[in-house]
């Protein structure tokens, strides 16, 4: 049996013309003639009629995204243009841990907590072009970012321990000051010696102060100022105009008796462009990208043996991307995508300078040099 209805049978007409029922009256009239044509069903004439009304056109689907070949074109021309990402963007990347020495009845144990990092970016590729000098953050994530000084935002202070909230409050300003003064400072990214970033360390700290002054003096593989301090040479790169991008955040918790211990984990995006190109260096502009962590102490005079009012550094560490393999003089130099490298290539495995959830000391797992895969 036919699970079709009758009146939706594939040989059945769509209608019936006038012609056609004239010619079934005249004839049956006459006695004779052939079977009556059949009348299509209710639902065939709203079918016939709905088609009519489309100019016989398909319905359209319920599928409402892109044909499928257009989205396999995109996709291809996504992953190609990674892919070229990923060969232009070579670069050399250095990571820095550092434990500054200390008395051991002066400041707590070092920890082996991570710093918290700031919010996530997405991994996934940023469009929009590449940077030019009026748009140097474009095709970046750090384009969205927050600017300069006003990005590195306080904690809400509160007592911790038997610090008072004035303390706690004292040690994050100062914090934020020294990272204002280390890394944004127009004086000290353009060679400058970083003397307000050094005001605000304890003189009484073993070692500290000496070895900054000396690595600041007399930079070498053992002492580079660069650890701390961002610096490029003036005579080899200068900024593309005053904006650096700033995220990442800071907490801070109780340290031993008497102390409060803060910890800063941001990351700083500076493009640059080579110092003896004009207008037409728009296709050479470089990011560098630092990301540094801090763990800082202040400490309360009436107890410790300390400058009132001075942070102890407890540790630093230090990332730099897009950077040559090889630091030398004390400062950061840049690499360029169009310009072959000049020092020892990367060998390390590929990372993205924008991943803030990574734990800082974890970025290379100690490799010395790798891959960037954006910029």
């Amino acid at each position: 049996m036919s699970t079709v209805p009758p009146s939706e049978q594939p040989d059945e007409q769509p209608s019936i013309s006038d012609e056609q029922l004239e010619a079934f009256l005249r004839e049956a009239a006459e006695g004779g003639g052939t079977a009556a044509p059949k009348e299509p069903s209710a639902r065939a004439r709203m079918v016939t009629q709905r088609l009519r009304e489309q100019g016989d056109a398909p319905p359209p689907g319920w599928r409402t995204g892109p044909a499928l070949h257009e989205t396999n074109g995109r996709t291809r021309r996504r992953r190609r243009l990674g892919a070229a990402l990923g060969v232009l963007l070579v670069a050399g990347l250095a990571i820095v841990a550092i434990r500054p020495s200390i008395l051991l009845d002066q400041l707590p144990g070092a920890s082996d907590d991570k710093p918290e990092a700031g919010a996530s970016v997405s991994a996934a590729p940023v469009t929009g072009g590449g940077p030019t000098l009026d748009a140097p953050f474009r095709g970046s994530p750090a384009r969205s970012w927050a600017e300069g000084a006003d990005a590195i935002e306080l904690p809400a202070a509160e007592a911790v321990g038997d610090m008072s909230k004035d303390q706690v409050e004292q040690a994050l300003r100062q914090t934020k000051d020294f990272l204002v003064a280390s890394n944004l400072d127009p004086a000290v990214r353009r060679g400058g010696r970083p003397a307000k970033a050094l005001s605000f360390l304890d003189p009484k700290q073993p070692d500290m102060l000496p070895d900054a002054r000396r690595a600041l003096r007399s930079p070498d593989s053992e002492n580079d100022p660069v650890n701390l301090f961002t610096r490029f040479d003036p005579d080899e790169v200068r900024p593309v105009g005053e904006v650096v991008k700033v995220r990442g955040r800071m907490t801070y918790e109780a340290g031993k008796p008497g102390q409060v211990r803060v910890r800063a984990d941001y990351t700083f995006v500076y493009p640059m462009v080579k110092a003896e190109s004009g207008e037409s260096g728009a296709d050479r502009i470089s990011r560098t990208i630092v990301r540094r962590g801090l763990t800082m102490v202040l400490s309360d005079p009436a107890r410790w043996d300390v400058t009132a009012g001075k942070l102890l550094v407890e540790r630093y560490d230090a990332a730099y991307f897009n950077v040559a393999c090889e630091n030398e003089g004390g400062f950061l130099h840049p690499s360029f995508p169009t310009v072959a490298p000049t020092d020892s290539p990367p060998t390390g495995e590929a990372r993205d300078p924008y991943d803030l959830e990574t734990p800082l000391g974890e970025v290379f797992d100690g490799e010395a040099c790798g891959t960037v895969t954006r910029s």
